[in-house]
């Protein structure tokens, strides 16, 4: 039997309005599923879950039947580690197809980017200089991608299909391998991925194993002047071993999207920087009619006292 009722949830989110970029106001549409702005609900404890992107520290505390928090983004890592979440309460990540898609477009065009020189030719437009730069072949380029879930895996095919030589970081080997990468794999798979490499782009997940995994060590592994392109998590990265990086020449630049603190402060030296190219969390992003689907359905398997099929592993993270 179909369960009935109406479940009530909360949308949290310190720097985002979630109900307008996602359409998530299901009044009159949905009636078996309610969400809400905070200063919406009437009955605090009538909500049973919430979804949300970077909740503050305090966000959960009104709430006290809170069974499930979904977050809007592929990660859930700010949840995982929230004061505010009793190992109880289930938590759950969206998983967009499209967003594989979106994060092996990006990787590939910075690749191609960097590769190509077009920042050379944007100077000699606005020059009017007519000035070819000779070219290489692609499988000259050696990239260690560093991951190889759904995002990992999508920019390894992008990659690959462009005929770069690509070495994949990943915790076991595909079952389904493409031809020509080089999947490396157990304890040193990292940094044996890195070896040599003229562009290291991350896709770790964030667990404590991989906290300030782009820092000192792996950084001397790659080829002097190397490209890192940062499209994992902010905590990643070990800022100060990647400035040293920088200062030394072992890294000519980096494509940063994600960072330890969002928005990147202002003030924030990376921003002036002419060897960083910044991008704002924009590397892939949730489609919001696929937001809209997963939320529905996370809700109503809390209505029928199930555990959301989107809910994520606790202790791996994912």
């Amino acid at each position: 039997m179909a369960p009935t009722g109406t479940i009530h949830g909360v949308l949290l989110s310190d720097t985002f309005d979630l109900k307008t970029f996602y359409k998530l106001d299901f009044e009159g549409v949905h009636e078996d599923v309610r969400l809400l702005n905070p200063d919406e609900v009437e009955d605090p404890a009538a909500i049973r879950f919430a979804v949300c992107w970077l909740p503050g520290p305090d966000a959960f505390a009104p709430y006290p039947n809170l069974e499930m928090a979904m977050s809007v983004g592929a990660g859930v890592d700010d949840l995982l580690a929230h004061d505010g979440l009793g190992e109880d309460i289930a938590i759950c990540r969206v998983r967009d197809p499209y967003q594989a898609e979106l994060m092996a477009g990006f990787a590939a065009h910075e690749v191609l980017h960097l590769e190509r020189d077009f920042p050379a030719y944007a100077a000699d437009q606005a020059k009017a200089t007519w000035n070819p730069l000779p070219l290489r072949p692609p499988h000259a380029l050696k990239i260690a991608v560093l991951g190889h879930g759904s995002m990992g895996a999508a920019v390894t095919r992008a990659l690959a299909v462009l005929g770069f030589s690509v070495s994949v970081a990943c915790r076991r080997p595909p079952a389904t391998p493409i031809e020509g990468v080089t999947y490396c794999t157990g304890e040193s798979a990292i940094s044996e991925a890195a070896s040599g490499a003229d562009v290291l782009i991350n896709v770790l997940p964030l667990t404590p194993e991989t906290h300030g995994i782009l820092a000192r060590p792996l950084f001397d592994k790659v080829a002097p002047g190397c490209w890192l392109i940062q499209i994992g998590r902010g905590e990643h990265l070990n800022e100060a071993d990647f400035t040293a990086a920088l200062e030394g020449g072992q890294l000519k630049g980096a494509s940063l999207d994600v960072f330890a603190t969002e928005p990147l402060p202002a003030a924030h030296a990376f921003w002036s920087d002419p060897r960083i190219r910044i991008t704002p969390h924009i590397a892939s992003d949730t489609t919001p009619h696929i937001v809209c689907e997963q939320a529905l359905q996370s809700a109503r398997d809390v209505l029928a006292g199930k555990r959301p099929s989107l809910a994520v592993d606790r202790v791996q993270g994912y």
